[in-house]
């Protein structure tokens, strides 16, 4: 008697667990680094500095993190990251613990931290991606977005009552013990049926070839550029005129949490929705469902009572994550296998690669143009540049492709099929 989906083989149940684990204790762990930096004598510009810290390195090396995934076996590259991630994180709790941690100390953690995602996140969007095949791929992805979205809405809660109640240092061990759980479930993959990749022409000749398949094709690179954009001007409205907007005209802290946990609560709604819904034309239905990414920067600049923008934030919630399973979809259905890293690189670099810019220059375009004028503009720009990529062809016609399902197993093997593409935040 099947005691599981025919899509759902070892692979994918250790990647999946693992991510569940993983996302569990880097969410608490992103309030326990704020808290120890506060506990330490920081400001709210230190604790900017080491988010900042982590953010660079994670930036600067992504493109170098997928050709490596590329070049070596992906679950041993992801085993190393999660081993430094290990590391960084123990040895920041050892001096949040022992007391007295100074901030060289906490930024310089964090960038290993950070260097350690760089690596990982091509590489494991590459093995998600080929843990999976046949019709139900875009099932699978929806049910390890849904795990991943809810252990980061569950981490946050946890982690922020766990820092209250036995301070940062203990969380950040939780964070690090986690990341060992998670890296040693990693280290079972079976890659037996993974294709043998060919040797390579070095580094740089990896990166322009991922740069070739982005560029060859309409609808990846006119997505990786619309979100660059979307994404750094989504960060400015939540991380920045959000709890501005919240402390002057929605009662403070506690209405723009429950906005953004309604979002988290759409995301894992939007996920369980996918397992159900399989759209014909991916890349169009993805892309319709990025306008309601720009309600909630409206929402903040009309702006409306708290029970308005917690509704619109979970409705967004809902359309991102439609986004995201139709875009692992595509990408699992047309970028061939031993690419799939590289190509997984661009796309994270794309994402992310704005938003610190996006995020201190908040500040002054609110002095320069008003802040009512700042939400509106952010509305605006993700409403154009989504309507933009309805104009590219390929973006309109590209379709699901239908196959016949394989049997439950480990890796797959691509065999005459194509494959694709997911990402993990740790």
């Amino acid at each position: 008697m099947r005691t599981r989906p025919a899509w759902a083989g070892r692979n994918y149940l250790l990647l999946t667990g693992a991510t569940v684990i993983a996302s569990l204790g880097s969410s608490g762990a992103l309030i326990a680094a704020a808290f120890a930096v506060l506990a330490a004598g920081g400001s709210a510009t230190d604790v900017g500095l080491v988010a900042a810290a982590r953010t660079v390195p994670l930036v600067l090396f992504l493109l170098i993190g997928g050709a490596v995934a590329d070049r070596l076996p992906r679950h041993r590259v992801m085993v190393a990251a999660n081993a430094l991630s290990c590391v960084s994180q123990g040895l920041f709790a050892l001096l949040v613990l022992a007391g007295e941690p100074r901030l060289w100390q906490m930024a310089l953690l964090a960038a290993l931290g950070g260097t350690g995602q760089a690596f990982f996140a091509p590489a494991s969007e590459g093995m998600v991606l080929a843990s999976v095949s046949g019709e139900q791929a875009g099932r699978a992805f929806a049910v390890f977005r849904m795990g991943m979205n809810g252990a980061n809405i569950g981490g946050t809660a946890l982690g922020g009552a766990l820092v209250a109640a036995v301070g940062p240092g203990w969380v950040l061990a939780i964070d690090s013990a986690a990341f060992a759980l998670a890296g040693a479930l990693r280290a079972f993959l079976d890659v037996s049926g993974v294709p043998v990749r060919a040797p390579g022409g070095g580094v740089l000749h990896d990166l322009r070839d991922g740069w070739r398949e982005v560029a060859s094709r309409p609808w990846l690179w006119a997505v990786v550029v619309q979100f660059s954009i979307v994404n750094a001007v989504v960060a400015a409205a939540e991380a920045v005129y959000g709890p501005l907007v919240a402390e002057q005209h929605l009662g403070g802290p506690g209405p723009w949490g429950l906005a953004l946990a309604a979002f988290g609560a759409g995301t894992v709604g939007g996920a369980l929705m996918m397992t159900r819904v399989r759209p014909h034309r991916l890349l169009l239905t993805g892309a319709l469902c990025v306008f309601p990414l720009a309600l909630p920067s409206a929402a903040l600049a009309v702006p409306l009572p708290a029970g308005g923008l917690t509704a619109v934030m979970f409705g967004t919630g809902i359309a991102v994550e439609v986004f995201a399973v139709t875009w692992m979809t595509a990408l699992h259905q047309e970028i061939p296998e031993e690419k799939f890293s590289r190509v997984s690189s661009y796309d994270w670099l794309g994402s992310l690669a704005v938003v610190p810019l996006a995020t201190a220059l908040a500040g002054p375009v609110q002095d320069l143009i008003g802040r009512t004028a700042a939400l509106w503009g952010c509305s605006a720009l993700i409403a154009l540049l989504t309507a933009a990529v309805l104009c590219v062809p390929e973006v309109r016609r590209l379709t699901r492709r239908t196959k016949p399902e394989p049997a439950a197993g480990g890796a797959v093997s691509r065999a005459g099929a194509t494959e694709s593409h997911t990402a993990e935040a740790e």
